[in-house]
């Protein structure tokens, strides 16, 4: 992983993924290049002048949805926007954790630097002040059908600058005016356009997928080593991973995981050669190339996909100063993400899936060569027989998640609005598959080392040190203990990506 910026600079074209999640949960200070605020300036002015001449433009002088052949005129453009953010802000469920909202802040501040939305300077800077004085709202996760833009979060990442709603500072809850006030800020008025500007867009699912995205990369570099220690404690065969194999099926993907595991496994006295024990190893082993390196294919597609929307106009209508052109598109549809989201979290399921097979090998000792599920005195103890359970069990409930939510729609307001992407349910998903993945990871890495423990033999380049790391923390298993805190330990290990070299 790149080391975390101790500052961001934003201005609506360069936002990296590794700078979301550090903006997310290392707090990084956020600040505007002179270049954004001056091109914010700009599109203000462009509102004002509209605002003035009575002009009939979407969101700005029209109501919205289904009410924007209503025209709204004088101090009711104004109050236009204050409405929609308290009748927009009504999302249920429980709240998004602070990594979550930060992200959508960031990513919501990125998008309005980039000067194409019409919000005030003062307006922006405010949303910047929040994030960096750790003023978080209160935004419940269910509501959104990502289209339109992800309307209620972020109606509820808004209500806490109008000094509604609720927001956490420092762990507190608290109403947002008592938020404001306790980090020196006050609550602001929305003028024309600003409401729609700060909620039209795609940034509950689009921050849930940089941080999943991020969580995953983790996941996947970490579920290689711990496979080759799976190898090294079944005596497999790294012959399966040669060059020259992969070099005649040229999927990035399976060329870089080979080379990975033959890296992990570099100077490994564990390993075998083929027809020393068998002539090939179970798919489980012999496969992992083919497995992985389609997750990790998909992986970099979805980062690629997700880096644009980053840094991507998602509001409507759009501002264009230069040439005066004010346009109502379809921008703040989240199909791209939904797919994204989709397609990551099948991809980031089959690791788990395979590791549980690998997990079963390991415990089965008709199918490893080990006492019965890792255990000295079978019979008295049980060992690691029920851990695969719950393995099974984790990996079964990804399957469910694995159902893609971008082939829903609901039409809405009226019909109006009638295809929408449901993508941000496609990203809340995604999170807890990846976050499932860990925890089976964890699982094999903690069975693997005990497998390993009734060998003999120095180990390979990467799985020395992940042994190392997870036997620093958890001793060998002798007489039952219980389980759970030890598998708890693993996956801190993998989350933190201890196991990355």
């Amino acid at each position: 992983m790149n080391k975390q910026p101790e500052l961001v600079k934003l201005d609506g074209d360069h936002l990296r993924i590794e700078e979301v999640v550090s903006i997310a949960r290392r707090f990084t200070t956020i600040e505007l290049t002179l270049e954004s605020i001056e091109k914010v300036r700009h599109s203000r002015s462009m509102v004002e002048k509209m605002v003035s001449e009575n002009r009939v433009v979407y969101g700005i002088t029209t109501g919205f949805g289904k009410f924007s052949d209503v025209m709204v005129q004088g101090e009711d453009v104004s109050r236009l926007q204050e409405n929609l953010i308290m009748s927009h802000a009504c999302g249920m469920g429980d709240p998004y954790p602070t990594d979550v909202v930060r992200a959508m802040m960031a990513l919501r501040i990125n998008a309005l630097a980039k000067g194409y939305s019409g919000i005030r300077e003062e307006t922006l800077m405010h949303l910047v002040e929040m994030c960096n004085r750790g003023v978080h709202p209160v935004i419940p996760q269910q509501g959104s059908l990502g289209a339109s833009g992800d309307l209620a979060p972020l109606a509820h990442m808004v209500l806490v600058m109008l000094g509604k709603g609720q927001a956490t500072v420092n762990d507190k809850l608290l109403t947002g005016s008592e938020a404001l006030r306790e980090v020196g800020l006050s609550p602001i008025r929305l003028q024309a356009k600003e409401g729609l500007a700060l909620i039209n867009g795609t940034q509950a699912m689009t921050a849930q997928l940089c941080l999943a995205l991020y969580d995953a990369r983790i996941a996947l570099e970490s579920a290689e080593v711990i496979a080759s220690m799976t190898i090294e404690a079944l005596r497999g065969i790294p012959k399966a991973f040669d060059p020259q194999l992969h070099l005649v099926r040229p999927h990035p993907g399976q060329q870089e995981s080979a080379k990975r595991l033959l890296q992990h496994l570099a100077g490994s006295q564990r390993t075998t050669e083929q027809g020393e024990l068998r002539v090939q190893d179970p798919y489980s082993l012999r496969c992992i190339p083919q497995v992985h390196g389609a997750t990790r294919d998909t992986l970099e597609y979805v980062w690629t996909t997700v880096s644009r929307e980053c840094n991507s106009v998602t509001d409507n209508p759009v501002l264009f100063t230069e040439t005066g052109d004010v346009i109502s598109g379809g921008n703040f549809h989240g199909q791209p993400m939904a797919f994204a989201a989709d397609f990551l979290a099948i991809a980031i399921a089959e690791l788990a899936n395979i590791s549980e097979r690998r997990t079963e090998r390991l415990v089965n000792p008709q199918l490893s060569g080990l006492p019965g599920f890792l255990t000295e005195n079978g019979g008295l103890h049980s060992g690691f027989m029920i851990t695969q359970y719950v393995a099974a069990s984790i990996v079964s409930e990804n399957k469910v998640l694995c159902h893609p939510a971008s082939v829903d729609s609901i039409p809405s307001s009226a019909n109006q609005e009638d295809h929408v992407s449901m993508g941000t349910t496609s990203a809340r998903k995604l999170r807890t598959v990846v976050a499932n993945t860990t925890k089976v990871l964890a699982i094999e890495y903690l069975a693997a080392a005990q497998a390993i423990d009734f060998g003999t033999g120095e180990l390979g380049a990467g799985t020395s040190r992940a042994y190392q790391a997870l036997r620093s923390v958890i001793s060998r298993l002798h007489d039952d203990r219980e389980m759970h805190p030890d598998l708890t330990k693993a996956e801190e290990l993998v989350q933190q990506g201890t196991l990355l070299w």
